[in-house]
């Protein structure tokens, strides 16, 4: 069997061979003899099953088969030529030619993707540079306010007066939908904080200028989008009673307050406190200047200033992803157009052509950084961020995960905590940290 293998650039490879018949013929002959050991076919002891037989009913996919073969064959003895490995492979090679001619001979070209050697020279010295970010007492203050605030108990409200804005009012309620009461629309003396945007739209603002021992009934339409399919979009009626109003009375900002806030802290005072919140609001700070200024500048330098090939699959996959997002963006009109004309379809690839090459080659940078660095993520680490975010939005740990890997988008937060943790790693060195 004659091919031909040809590395194009360090990424990438073509590989062109005529299959001729006997070959697959050949190989046809193989297949049908290994599937005649296993088949089960009625009239037939198992394994005794004629070849012919058996050709004769799985003719297609034995045919199938015996080409897939062929071209196993083919690609591992251009991989071996070619001096390439698996682990250096990207994405699944590519059949971009499998013509079958009159006399039963094959034309094949199947293009080879590989990850490209990225040489990454000084590239310390490209890092720009670190301010190191101050946080001013002003700062401080306002958060303890907020700590302050946040934590303190309600209070019931010293004179009566009618429910405002930012009160929390403590209620009795109960729900109907067309006269009759639903489950989980019933409460007694809750404390519904008004302006919270926690109960369904219009039933908060419906509380405002209630007095206190007032009745009343508020009106109001689930969201289409509802939890609960049996009240999604209905009218609801809720008879409210209202018992009192209460408000939140800030704690004094004292050794004992700090003690509450810092309770693995000895011995806590104020400037304890102090001192903690400004790190945590200069660790902060200082995440989103790295996240929002720095990295994108870094990144960006490094890929004008490295040089290597880059694997044409890859790419194709990117424009295809940024292709599919813009179209998910447009009317029917502009789509509609696109089907008509498929001109403009390769014009809006070639547009997205410089950006997907950006992006394809600033993934390869990091991950020659992580190497270089000794930087990895384990996906322990990938589980326990999934599992903290997902709680942080009130959602199921265990769905979200699940979600994510059937959609396949592990692979792409692990990269992206890569990302973070080596470029913070290097920032974090430059400021001398």
């Amino acid at each position: 069997m004659e091919f031909n293998a040809q590395k194009v650039d360090e990424a990438n490879a073509v590989v062109t061979a005529t299959v001729s018949k006997d070959l697959i013929e050949k190989n046809l002959d193989k297949v049908a003899k290994q599937a005649a050991k296993t088949l089960d076919i009625q009239g037939f002891r198992k394994g005794k099953v004629p070849v012919a037989i058996v050709k004769q009913r799985y003719a297609d996919k034995l045919e199938q088969d015996a080409e897939s073969d062929v071209l196993r064959d083919i690609l591992a003895k251009s991989l071996e030529e070619l001096n390439i490995k698996n682990d250096d492979l990207v994405g699944e090679p590519a059949v971009t030619k499998f013509d079958k001619k009159d006399n039963g001979d094959i034309d094949v070209e199947i293009k080879v993707a590989c990850k490209p050697e990225v040489d990454l020279g000084d590239y310390k010295a490209l890092i720009p540079e670190v301010e190191d970010k101050q946080i001013d007492e002003k700062e401080i203050a306002e958060r303890l306010e907020e700590m302050s605030k946040s934590s303190a108990p309600l209070e019931k409200i010293k004179r009566k007066r009618m429910v405002r804005d930012g009160d929390f009012a403590v209620i009795d309620f109960e729900g109907f939908v067309d006269g009759v009461a639903f489950e989980g629309g019933k409460a007694e003396k809750y404390p519904l904080e008004i302006g919270s945007g926690s109960f369904i739209p219009g039933f908060e603002e419906q509380i405002i200028g209630m007095k206190y021992e007032e009745e009343k009934e508020v009106t109001v339409t689930f969201p289409e989008e509802y939890q609960s399919k049996d009240l999604a979009g209905k009218e609801a009626v809720f008879k409210v009673t209202l018992h009192e109003i209460q408000e939140k009375v800030a704690a004094e900002i004292d050794d004992e307050f700090a003690k509450k806030m810092l309770p693995n802290e000895e011995d806590a005072t104020v400037d304890t406190l102090k001192e903690k919140i400004k790190e945590q609001l200069k660790n902060a700070e200082m995440a989103k200047y790295y996240r929002e200024e720095l990295k994108p500048l870094y990144l960006d330098k490094l890929v004008e200033e490295l040089n290597f090939a880059l694997p044409n699959s890859v790419i194709e996959q990117e424009i295809n992803y940024a292709l599919n997002n813009k179209v998910r963006s447009m009317s029917e009109e502009e789509i509609k157009a696109l089907q008509e004309d498929a001109s403009k379809v390769e014009s809006m690839r070639e547009e997205l052509k410089e950006d997907a090459q950006k992006s394809v080659k600033a993934t390869f940078i990091v991950d020659a950084l992580a190497k270089a660095e000794g930087i990895d993520v384990s996906d322990q680490e990938v589980t326990q961020v999934i599992y903290y975010e997902s709680m942080q939005m009130g959602q199921n740990p265990q769905d979200v995960l699940k979600q994510y890997q059937e959609a396949g988008y592990l692979p792409a937060i692990k990269m992206s905590m890569i990302e973070d943790k080596v470029i913070t790693k290097l920032l974090d060195e430059k400021l001398g940290k």
